[in-house]
Parts: structure tokens; sequence; C-alpha cells
């Protein structure tokens, strides 16, 4: 992907070129000129999955590239401890922030507190339901939903059950890609009935729902997963119920999944699951520091097409969102209900390049 050859070193070796890696037709420029090394805050949401401890590592990597200074945080998916992580990173002088809050209502007063103090904020992964941010680096979620519910849909060939295992609907993530599967479903795959199970991201729980479904319906021929985190726990109840077999056999479970973390790809190519949505860890981080740095040096943006493969779009005035591409990724890299996938090793995919 043209993405991945984007040369974001060289970029920065031009007097005000971050606007183009971070915007495309978006940049105005007008920087008022920073010091040699900007300070940013990054709180990181959680570390207790896959797909966030991939993105935590590569944020010092880009960081680095930049030529920024970070300090960093850990906020656990608590709400209270991201507030008072904030106020510490404003106590060492960062002058902006990067964020991922896991409760995109709850972080409303964190955004006002810096907005106050002209400290401008980056989110990554999750848009807050009101408040102002400088940007939102994100994938479009709702296309997440969309593209397993065409994936399933196919190949259940529009009739029998699946069972989706949402993430948290209390946040936009989990409402955003519940809704698009469901919408989905209802317009194109009549025939499929949805059970939809609330698991708040959390693997134990998504398991012992997905049990529980079986055992009422052990016609089930389908899965959907919003997130890597249900990962394992999935496979041990389908392994426990002799369904983890091979995508020939007539007892196969179709699983999609949501990351594209180096275990999904892998689990593709073993035929343990069938398909991923392969969410940017490396692009999130890189373009959350991206804009930050941004931020700092007085750009601005508008919504439009970028030359690093997205859209930034107006979420509601004062909200931009940059929405980066997150390709569907399978065994064999087919067309699913006209939607393009990758295949599981194409080289593009950060998972295949995780060191």
């Amino acid at each position: 992907m043209e993405r991945r050859r984007f040369a974001l070193a060289a970029a920065l070796a031009i007097s005000g070129s971050l606007a183009v890696a971070c915007g495309g037709n978006g940049g105005t420029g007008g920087g008022t000129g920073t010091a040699a090394k900007p300070v940013i805050g990054v709180d990181y949401p959680r570390s207790d999955t896959d797909f966030w401890n991939s993105y935590i590592s590569y944020v010092p990597k880009f960081a680095g590239e930049l030529g920024s200074e970070i300090k960093t945080t850990n906020s656990q998916n608590d709400v209270a401890k991201l507030t008072s992580n904030v106020q510490t990173l404003v106590g060492q002088g960062v002058k902006s922030v990067v964020m991922a809050p896991q409760d995109t209502a709850a972080v409303a007063p964190t955004l006002q507190q810096l907005e106050g103090k002209k400290i401008p904020a980056v989110l990554v992964d999750t848009r807050p339901d009101t408040g102002n941010a400088y940007m939102v680096v994100r994938a479009d979620n709702r296309a997440y939903g969309e593209k397993a519910c065409r994936f399933l849909g196919e190949k259940l060939k529009g009739s029998g059950k699946v069972v989706m295992l949402e993430g948290d609907l209390a946040s936009i993530n989990g409402r955003d890609r519940t809704e698009a599967f469901n919408d989905c479903m209802k317009q194109n795959y009549p025939g499929i009935k949805v059970f939809g199970e609330a698991t708040n991201w959390d693997g134990a729980v998504a398991s012992q729902k997905l049990s529980t479904v079986l055992t009422a319906n052990p016609d089930v021929k389908g899965v959907y997963m919003q997130s890597s985190f249900a990962l394992a726990g999935t496979l041990q109840v389908l392994k426990q119920r002799d369904l983890l077999v091979p995508p020939g056999d007539p007892k196969h479970v179709f699983v999609v999944s949501n990351d594209g973390i180096p275990q999904e790809l892998k689990d593709i190519a073993a035929g343990n699951i069938d398909a991923t949505v392969s969410q940017p860890a490396d692009l999130y981080a890189k373009f959350a520091l991206s804009y930050a740095k941004a931020a700092i040096e007085g750009k601005t943006f508008q919504p439009g097409e970028t030359d690093h493969d997205s859209t930034i779009i107006q979420v509601r005035p004062g909200l931009l969102e940059d929405q980066l591409s997150a390709p569907l990724v399978t065994a064999d890299g087919g067309t699913y209900g006209g939607i393009p996938s990758l295949k599981h090793d194409d080289k593009s995919l950060w998972g295949n390049n995780l060191s």
C-alpha cells in the first residue's frame, strides 16, 4: 500500500511539510514555530491486549522519527485514571496530549480542561461523544461491522445463525460496529439471525456468553468478534465443542475478528478463523503523534482526502476525524459481498511486520 511507503523522515526535512504528512489538502500551515523537540504527552489506554501492546511499541519509534519528546502514562481502561494522568502530563509541561479514551462519554470534562489550558488533544481509535479535540485518528468503525457482515453473509449464503461478540456500547467503537453489522444483516441477509452479546471488551465475558448461545443454538455457523480480545476464548470454546475444524469441514464455524494482530493472521493461515479487519496500530501511533506535533506548531486542517490513503471528515463543528484505511483480511484475498480483501500474508499488513 502507498501509505506504507510514505517517507515521513524525508517529509520532516522540509519546512511546513508535516501538514502534508498529516492532512493532504487539509493542511494550511501557518505555524508559529516551536522548539526542536516538542513535548507530547501520550496516555496509553490499556496494556492487556495484543493490539494495544503493539500500539504502545510503535509510539516511541515514531516519536523518535518525528524528533519529539514524549511523556507517557497508562490509564488501564479507567476514565478516572485517565483524568488524573492527563493532569500529571500537563504538570510535566507537555504541549499536546494524545489519548485513547475507552469511555467516550466520560472523557468530555478532560477535553474541556485541556481546551481551557490551550493544550490540543489528539484522540486515537475512539471519538468523544461530546467535546472538542484537535484531531481524531481513527478508522471507519462502521466499515468494520459492514465488512464482517458481508464476509459472514457470503460464507453462510444468506441464512443461518451468527453470534456478534460486541465490545462496550459505552464506546463509540462498540456502537458503530454493532449498528453497522446489524444494519447490514437486515438489509442484505435477512435470513441470518444475529445474537448480539455485550462483553465490555472482556474476553472472559465473551467466552461465557458465546458458550451460552452455543448451548441453546448448536447450529450457530458464524461468530463476529469486535476485537481480538475475544480470540483465545472463542477458539477455546469452539475446541471444547469439537467445532474448531478446518473451513472445508461441515462443522466449521466461520469466525471474523477485528484488529489484525499477528496471532489473528496466524490463525487465518491455520484455518482456525477465517477473516479479520486490520486496524492500523502502526498508523494510529504515527499519525496521532504527527497531528500532535502539528498542533504544537499551530497548523490547521480541513476535511478532504489525504496523501496517506485516508479521508479527513468533520464529525461536528470543532471536531475533525482522519479515517485511516482498515482492510478486510482473509485466507485467499478474495472479494466478499463486494468487499475486497488482502491475503493474510500480505506484507503491507502491520501484523506481518511487527518486530
